[in-house]
């Protein structure tokens, strides 16, 4: 058996000599005959399609969930009482839900479309030595590919010769700005991010021109691979659908053995078969919440428009009540934690530091020295200097947007010096005469301008580049020699605030020089200016808002730690004294993993793999997990966290699919208000569950009462199931309409795995089941002992089982304090509406000849109507008082 091969260095960390002899290609490209065969060889530069399930099978997968099975057996149910209307209604609403879902899962799966149609449809190849444009479909490993500005990489290159070459990369590594690109090799551990000579596909080249050969393609590719990893993703189940689960298994379960029970005692009672069967149908038509379903899916609809005016659109039902479950939010921080505008918050000069705040890329900003006092003229007139040059020094314009404010076109550091220059009071007027552009080797740019005073020099780059091309630094009216080493530790200082760091400088020539050298004289140092992407004031409040809520918020970004510790810090962010990256994740086992995890707040120069692992240690943790992202490196975590939030206006399609909330306005302080929004639906939901089954729960009870007794049902089934079908909607759907609650931002997170009914609801279940079926059953022996005929009586017991429902209501509208309050009374417009319509339905039922003779209904008197409402008002006294003592106990 041969000797396996050694692992082959990476391509960004060999010489392009190296990389083209290992790809055996040539630098004038391959051969037409070449390509041919290694295409196919290597297949076509796309993404593959995953297998997916047909239209069909997706569709009736909808209907594989024990709950819907509960639907299905009470259309059943309905039906065989004769109630086509009633069974029509619930299979409306189960093929309701399984139509919602197949389209939502239809538009998940196009997370993967959305990818691959980010590849580039052409590219200038080098084949036979001559310049062609082909297909990007056709290009091979080992294809060499022209590349200028403005153009989208059609694969993964090694840059062969690059000139002023940047390339715009957030999609995959979450940069903030364009990063720089070259020829030259760098080490082998590099982060995505870092390799700075490698392009990738998909990627925009914002500046320069390139030429470079192919070294990987389709599935081959960094993106291939986020889209391979985005198909192997295993989407967890929301932790509302996990409970719906374990409710139906458990209501199934009890009705069926109830209903068993209830069978065989009618049968050793002597009752007849048909008897006995009809009453255990009334027996689950009560039990069976046959409404339920349907209200929780409308309060999570009302959710979803709550949430739609906070600015965030919901793409899967279910996480509108997984966001009250949060507990650890991890977000991006460019666009989401910040404004995602580059500023000029610092300048240093030779007069000392000064402090910049503006908004955006305005002209109006607050400058203050570093101990918040008024500058000297002297440091005012370094500041217009450096200004200026960072105004000349420049290719980037702003321009108005949609907004009033304005946007900047091109580099948004080189906006940040233009609207520097604005609010210092600068407009240099000054015709540009020549150029040297930035060049990722020099990492400087310089511009000769005709001036008034003659030309003049402007040079912007890297503090480590720049200050050995400087033999002066400005002062007021005259220049020093150059402090060097003072002005790198000053650099030094700025870069470990968060802050990113250029230089200024300038110099006066003769009327007759130009650039044609490459070279500049040597410069005067103007200064430092360091630019940063600032917290949005609104995020601030909101990390505040979830803390004090026990939601954790942990930074995951592909930029700098500096950078990342600089924002944490401002942000307000737990713990902020380290930041972890992408190389130090690798490094850890899964175990290890998950405790640094739970002990870190900001991870930096992160990897789709590496978010992905940090989403899925933090859900082993036992937490539910959102997730923020806006590049196709985030897909992969946004489908794997309980919910993704994908960033709207700057996130690419593929994060957008693949959330499973977007936010209109790519502000962090929006996921907080949903936060809130879907602890208010979780509260409601509960208020729903709450009120329904005590309800159900009494109607049933009376059922079984009544055959361990032996005695005649006091209501029929079908009345049980116009009962049911009344209030479900009138009455339990007015409870989605419910505002928060004061404390709903003021207590922790509720357990992922906590039941749907605690202990509490479980006790409310069966007292207000036993209260409700003992007033029943003092009714019907106060009807009969009256003599008042068979249908009067079950109509009373009807209006009375509704009355209670009625007050019920109240008392279950205030979770946490008393229903006898003003707020309490107030009530909702639902509220009275719901009421209004109850009432309306009860009165046509016990009065209306048509429905009497539909249902065994008879008309009642003023003696039997007050009955009725002192039964309401009685549950109600009954459950304030339980409140009462329980709260005292």
């Amino acid at each position: 058996m041969p000797a396996d091969r050694p692992p082959q260095p990476p391509w960004h960390a060999l010489p392009p000599g190296a990389v083209l002899a290992r790809l055996e290609a040539a630098p004038g490209g391959l051969t037409a005959t070449e390509a041919a065969a290694r295409l196919a060889r290597h297949g076509p530069n796309r993404l593959p399609e995953p297998p997916r399930r047909g239209a069909l099978r997706r569709f009736l997968d909808q209907f594989r969930n024990l709950l819907i099975h509960v639907l299905l057996v009470s259309a059943a149910i309905s039906l065989a009482l004769g109630h086509p209307v009633d069974a029509g209604v619930i299979l409306g609403v189960v093929v309701l839900n399984a139509i919602v879902g197949f389209i939502q899962e239809g538009r998940a799966e196009q997370a993967l479309a959305a990818i691959r149609g980010m590849l580039a449809p052409h590219a200038s190849v080098l084949r036979d030595g001559v310049r062609t444009d082909l297909p990007a479909e056709a290009l091979v490993p080992g294809d060499v590919v022209l590349l200028e500005a403005g153009d989208r990489v059609p694969a993964d290159l090694r840059i062969l010769s690059a000139r002023a070459l940047r390339a715009e990369e957030a999609m995959l590594t979450g940069e903030s700005v364009p990063a720089d690109k070259d020829v030259a090799a760098v080490p082998e551990g590099a982060a995505l991010g870092d390799r700075h000579s490698l392009l990738f596909s998909g990627t925009l080249v914002v500046t320069g021109q390139a030429r470079g050969v192919v070294v990987a393609t389709g599935a081959a590719s960094e993106i291939g691979r986020v889209s391979t990893l985005l198909a192997e993703v295993q989407t967890l189940e929301t932790p509302l659908i996990r409970q719906m689960d374990r409710f139906a298994r458990q209501v199934t379960i009890a009705v069926l053995g109830l209903s068993a029970f209830a069978f065989a005692v009618a049968l050793f009672q002597g009752w007849a078969a048909a008897d006995a069967f009809m009453a255990v149908v009334g027996l689950a038509v009560a039990a069976i919440p046959e409404g339920l379903p349907a209200v929780l899916t409308v309060t999570l609809a009302i959710g979803v428009r709550r949430m739609a005016a906070r600015h965030a659109i919901i793409r899967r039902l279910p996480a509108v009540e997984t966001l009250g479950a949060v507990g650890v939010i991890c977000s991006d921080k460019t666009g989401t934690f910040t404004r995602n505008e580059m500023e000029a918050r610092a300048v240093l000069t030779a007069a000392g530091r000064l402090s910049i705040e503006g908004e955006g890329y305005g002209p109006v900003a607050s400058i203050v020295t570093a101990g918040g006092g008024t500058p000297t003229a002297e440091a005012m007139t370094l500041l217009r200097r450096l200004a200026r040059a960072g105004a000349l020094c420049n290719d980037a314009t702003l321009a108005p947007d949609e907004s009033g404010g304005r946007t900047v076109l091109g580099d948004p550091m080189e906006g940040a010096l233009l609207a520097l220059a604005a609010r210092a009071g600068v407009v240099p007027e000054a015709q540009r005469l020549d150029v040297i552009p930035f060049d990722s080797r020099n990492r400087w740019m310089a511009t000769l301008h005709w001036a008034e005073d003659g030309r003049l020099l402007a040079v912007k780059g890297a503090p480590e580049a720049l200050l050995p091309l400087c033999a002066l630094e400005a002062t007021d009216e005259s220049e020093t020699s150059l402090d060097a080493p003072r002005w790198e530790r000053a650099a030094q200082s700025l870069a470990e605030e968060g802050f990113r760091v250029l230089a200024l400088a300038e110099t006066w020539l003769p009327e007759d020089a130009s650039l044609a050298d490459g070279t500049p004289p040597p410069l005067t140092l103007l200064g430092l200016v360091g630019l940063l992407d600032p917290p949005r004031t609104e995020a601030i409040a909101a990390v505040a808002e979830c803390r004090a809520a026990g939601i954790r918020v942990a930074m995951i970004t592909g930029d700098h730690p500096a950078t990342a510790r600089a924002i944490a810090g401002a942000l307000g962010l737990g713990q902020t004294e380290r930041a972890l990256t992408g190389i130090d994740l690798d490094a850890l086992d899964d175990a290890a993993l998950r405790r640094a995890a739970a002990e870190t707040d900001i991870f930096a120069r992160t990897s789709p793999e590496q978010k992905l692992r940090l989403v899925t240690a933090l859900q082993a943790e036992g937490g539910v997990v959102a997730m923020t992202g806006d590049g196709v490196n985030d897909a992969p975590a946004l489908r794997r966290a309980d919910v993704g939030v994908a960033m709207g206006r700057k996130g690419t399609e593929a994060a957008k699919e693949a959330a499973d909330m977007v936010l209109a306005d790519d502000n962090f302080a929006s996921i907080a208000a949903a936060v809130r929004e879907g602890r208010t639906v979780h509260d409601n939901l509960q208020k729903v569950i709450a009120w329904t089954l005590p309800t159900n729960g009494g109607e049933a009870l009376v059922v079984v009462a009544a055959i361990l007794l032996g005695i005649a049902l006091p209501m029929t089934p079908v009345q049980i199931l116009w009962v049911n079908m009344v209030t479900a909607v009138a009455l339990g759907l007015t409870l989605a309409f419910e505002p928060p609650e004061r404390d709903v931002m003021a207590r922790p997170p509720r357990p992922p795995r906590a039941a749907l009914l605690p202990a509490v609801l479980a006790w409310r279940v069966v007292f207000v089941s036993v209260a409700m079926a003992a007033v029943v059953f003092a009714l019907d022996t106060w009807a009969r002992s009256r003599g008042l005929p068979a249908e009067a009586a079950r109509s009373l017991v009807v209006n009375a089982v509704v009355a209670m429902e009625v007050g019920y209501l109240f008392a279950v509208r205030q979770s946490r304090s008393t229903g006898f309050s003003v707020e309490g009374f107030r009530g909702t417009p639902a509220i009275w509406i719901g009421v209004g319509v109850t009432a309306a339905a009860q009165l046509a039922f016990t009065y209306l000849p048509p429905l009497q003779r539909l249902f065994g209904s008879a008309g009642l008197g003023m003696p039997e109507m007050t009955m009725v409402v002192g039964a309401g008002a009685a549950l109600l006294l009954l459950v304030e008082a339980e409140k009462v003592l329980r709260r005292k106990a």
